[in-house]
C-alpha cells in the first residue's frame, strides 16, 4: 500500500481523524502528519508519523496506540529501518528525532547520558571536546545512538569493547502502556510503573551472563531488560534514553596492514596476533572477491601454450586474484607503547606489513549495499575459514566478506538477483556446517522476496526467553509486531 493509499485509509478508519488530531496536540502540528511513501518498515507503510517533543510527549502518543489499539513502530535515522523482518502492521510510527542530546556531560565522569534521537556522530564530537569518547563505531552513517542499541549494531572497536550493550549503565525507556521507566544495566527497576511487578534483576552487569530478569513470576536466565531491549528492534520498548561508559580518546592510533589471500591464511595469521597477547583494539578483515589478473599475451612459441587447440591468438588469465584482500590491526595508546606493539606486530605478520597514521578506506563500512542479501557469521574464530569456505562452497563462488575475524563476526554478501529458493539453500548448507561449530548465520537485510521466503535467524536457542519477555513486556503485540525472531 502507498503513503498515500495509507494515508486514504486512515481518514476512512472510525476515529481517524480524532487520531490524528490528538496527535498534532501532543506533538505539535508540524511534527505529526500521515505517512508518505518514505515511511516504510522493511516495505511495510505507516499510517501516521509522531515526533514527539520530549519522553513524557512520547508516552502520550503511546497511550494514545493503546487507547485506540494501534501498532507503534519506532525510528530514529531510519538506517536500518529495511533490517530484519517487516512488521505485521505499523500504524504510528514514532519518529525519536526529538528526544535528542547529551543531557549530562561527563564533566570528568566515566558516564553519559545520551537521548535516543542523538546522532552517532553528533555524541562523538561533542564529547571529542572534552577528551572522551563512545567506545562505539557503529557503520551505519547517520545512525542515533538509540538505533544503534536496538539493532545492538557493533563495528570493529566491538574486538576489545564489545557490542553498544556492553557499555550501557542504564538505560529509560517506554513501555507498551506508555509509562516511563529507567532500569540500571542489571534490569534494576530504578523509577516507575509504582505497584506494578517490575524487570527486577539480579547478577551480573550489562555484559555478564549472569542477571536474571523476571517475567510474569517465571525466571529468564542470563538476560534482563535493559539488555534484552538492546536488538530488539523497538519490539520490547521504546528507548527514550541510554547512560553509556564513555572513556578517553587514546593519545595515539596506528591502522597495521597485510595483505591475505584465502581464508586459511587470515585463520593463521589472527591466531599469530592473538597469541602475540599485543592487547589490539581491532582486528579487521576485507576479502573482496577475487579478480583475475589482466588479459596478457602468451607468445605462440611459448612451451605453455604450444599445441594447445586455442593457439595461436591465445589470451589467457594468470591465476588467482589480482587485488588481495586485507588484515588490519588498529592499536591504541600512548605513543611510545603503541610504537613499540606495532613493531612487535610487523614482526609478527612479516614483511608484506604497512603500518600507518589513518584506517583504510574500507574500515567500518559494511560490504553490502541496498538492494543485497546481507548475511552475518558469528562462530568461533578458530572456524571462521571453515565457514567461509562453507559459504562460498555453498554460493559456488567465491563472496564479498568484513568484520571482525578477532572475534569471529564477520557479514558476507550475496546478490540481490539471487531467487530465494536459492538463497534458501545457500542458507541451509552453510548454517549446517555452522551449527557443529556453535556458529549462526543470520540474514540481516535482504530484497523483499527474498525476506518473505527465508528463514532469517536459524536456529535460536533463546527463543522461548524472548518470547517471555514480549508476552510481559507488551502482551498486546503493540510495538513492533512481528519483527523479532519467531514473528514475535
Amino acid at each position: 500500500m502507498t503513503g498515500m493509499a495509507a494515508a486514504a485509509s486512515s481518514t476512512d478508519r472510525p476515529g481517524a481523524l480524532e487520531i490524528t488530531r490528538r496527535l498534532a496536540e501532543i506533538c505539535g502540528p508540524p511534527f505529526a502528519r500521515f505517512a508518505g511513501p518514505a515511511d516504510e518498515v522493511a516495505g511495510r507503510t505507516a499510517r501516521w508519523v509522531a515526533v514527539p517533543g520530549g519522553p513524557h510527549a512520547a508516552a502520550e502518543v503511546l497511550r494514545l496506540a493503546a487507547a485506540h489499539q494501534l501498532t507503534v513502530v519506532p525510528r530514529g535515522a531510519g538506517t536500518k529501518i529495511d533490517w530484519g523482518a517487516a512488521p505485521a502492521q505499523v500504524d504510528i510510527m514514532l519518529d525519536t528525532g526529538r528526544l535528542a542530546g547529551i543531557w549530562h556531560e561527563p564533566q570528568g565522569s566515566p558516564v553519559a547520558e545520551i537521548g535516543a534521537g542523538t546522532p552517532l556522530r553528533a555524541v562523538q564530537a561533542t564529547l571529542d571536546r572534552t577528551g572522551q569518547r563512545l567506545p562505539v563505531d557503529a557503520p551505519s552513517p547517520g545512525a542515533t545512538l538509540g538505533g544503534v542499541l536496538a539493532a545492538d549494531e557493533a563495528g570493529p572497536l566491538r574486538h576489545r569493547h564489545g557490542s553498544p550493550c556492553a557499555q550501557l549503565v542504564g538505560v529509560r525507556y517506554l513501555d507498551a502502556d506508555g509509562e516511563l521507566v529507567s532500569l540500571g544495566a542489571a534490569g534494576t527497576e530504578l523509577l516507575g510503573r509504582a505497584g506494578r511487578a517490575g524487570g527486577g534483576a539480579a547478577g551480573g552487569g550489562a555484559a555478564g551472563g549472569g542477571a536474571v530478569a523476571l517475567f510474569g513470576g517465571a525466571q529468564v536466565p542470563g538476560l534482563d531488560v535493559a539488555r534484552l531491549l538492546c536488538g530488539s528492534q523497538g519490539g520490547l520498548g521504546v528507548l527514550v534514553s541510554a547512560t553509556m561508559r564513555v572513556q578517553a580518546v587514546p593519545a595515539s592510533r596506528v591502522w597495521v596492514t597485510r595483505p591475505v589471500w584465502t581464508p586459511l591464511e587470515v585463520h593463521d595469521l589472527v591466531r599469530a596476533v592473538l597469541a602475540a597477547r599485543l592487547d589490539p583494539a581491532a582486528v579487521e578483515l576485507d576479502l573482496p572477491v577475487p579478480v583475475p589478473l589482466p588479459r596478457r599475451r602468451v607468445h605462440p612459441d611459448h612451451p605453455s601454450v604450444r599445441g594447445r587447440p586455442d593457439h595461436p591468438s591465445i589470451a589467457r588469465r594468470s591465476a588467482g586474484p589480482a587485488a588481495a584482500g586485507s588484515l588490519v590491526v588498529l592499536l591504541e595508546g600512548g605513543p611510545a607503547d603503541v610504537a613499540e606493539r606495532a613493531e612487535r606486530l610487523v614482526a609478527v605478520l612479516g614483511p608484506e606489513t604497512v603500518v600507518g597514521h589513518a584506517a583504510p578506506d574500507w574500515w567500518g563500512r559494511y560490504p553490502f549495499g541496498p538492494g543485497e542479501t546481507a548475511l552475518r557469521i558469528d562462530v568461533p574464530i578458530n572456524d571462521l575459514h571453515a565457514a567461509v569456505y562453507a559459504l562460498r562452497d555453498a554460493a559456488g563462488a567465491p563472496v564479498p566478506v568484513r568484520g571482525s575475524a578477532g572475534i569471529g563476526t564477520v557479514h558476507a554478501v550475496l546478490p540481490g538477483s539471487l531467487p530465494p529458493d536459492r538463497v534458501a539453500s545457500i542458507l541451509a548448507a552453510v548454517r549446517g556446517v555452522l551449527l557443529a561449530r556453535q556458529g549462526r548465520c543470520v540474514v540481516v537485510a535482504a530484497p523483499a522476496p527474498v525476506r518473505r521466503v527465508v528463514d532469517l535467524w536459524g536456529e535460536l536457542p533463546t527463543l522461548p526467553r524472548l518470547r517471555a519477555a514480549k508476552e510481559h513486556l507488551d502482551p498486546h503485540q503493540r510495538l513492533a509486531p512481528g519483527r523479532l525472531p519467531g514473528g514475535l
